[in-house]
């Protein structure tokens, strides 16, 4: 299984999508495990390439019995350094699980098509070094990352929320936005979520994540394959 990535898909609401298929095509088979319809979480990433850690609706300190195992399947990996790659919740559960802090985002919920900014770090680190200087991100949570785990790379930021990608150690990292999503994705979100309901502008808030859609993948394609490439390496 040395050219797989072992993918925790920790809630039907968020698939391996689109980043399943970039790490495909990159050369990385997928091996995903859903622990929410009963699949067993491995102890280690048991001679994987690499690990992926998805997101989900719930909360790194929620009662959800697999997410304390995917915190020592993360904690397990970093430290035999095997590369990671963890998205929102994951970003979330990777830092709790190295001893950073995760609450409820002080200034609501960050949802929608946005920018983040690239920190003077990122210039150094493998993947983000080529990334552009404010890349477009799709948001999608309603808890933040409050402090990061000692050690920590700061990697990108943006105004609202400071801890929006990070690296730890030399090959995990972990984005607080979502870059696996498709159109019909999101649109499952705002309805699970009762945006419309809540007053929003759930049109113009699709719009948006529409046309930002093939910017993703012109951006987080190649990232992907970066980490695919250091995974197989």
């Amino acid at each position: 299984m040395a050219g797989s990535v072992l993918i925790v898909e920790n809630s039907p609401t968020d698939p391996p999508g689109r980043l399943g298929e970039w790490l495909a095509a990159a050369g990385l088979q997928p091996h995903v495990v859903r622990p929410h319809a009963g699949d067993p979480l491995p102890a280690g990433v048991d001679g994987h390439a690499a690990l992926v850690m998805l997101g989900g609706e719930m909360g790194v300190h929620d009662d959800v019995p697999w997410l304390e195992p995917g915190k020592a399947l993360l904690r397990e990996a970093v430290g035999t350094g095997q590369p990671v790659l963890a998205v929102c919740l994951g970003a979330q559960l990777l830092a709790d699980a190295l001893g950073g802090r995760v609450e409820p985002a002080a200034d609501g919920p960050e949802i929608g098509a946005a920018l983040v900014a690239k920190r003077d770090r990122a210039a150094e680190d493998p993947l983000f070094g080529p990334m552009p200087l404010t890349p477009d991100v799709l948001q999608w949570h309603y808890d933040a990352i409050t402090e990061l785990p000692p050690g920590a790379t700061l990697l990108a930021s943006s105004p609202r929320y400071q801890y929006q990608a990070f690296r730890v150690g030399a090959a995990a990292w972990g984005l607080q936005f979502h870059i696996e999503t498709t159109p019909e994705l999101v649109r499952s979100w705002a309805e699970h979520d009762g945006l419309a309901a809540q007053g929003a502008d759930v049109a113009a808030l699709l719009a948006r994540t529409d046309a930002v859609h093939p910017d993703l993948e012109q951006t987080w394609r190649p990232f992907t394959e970066r980490f695919a490439q250091l995974a197989l390496r």
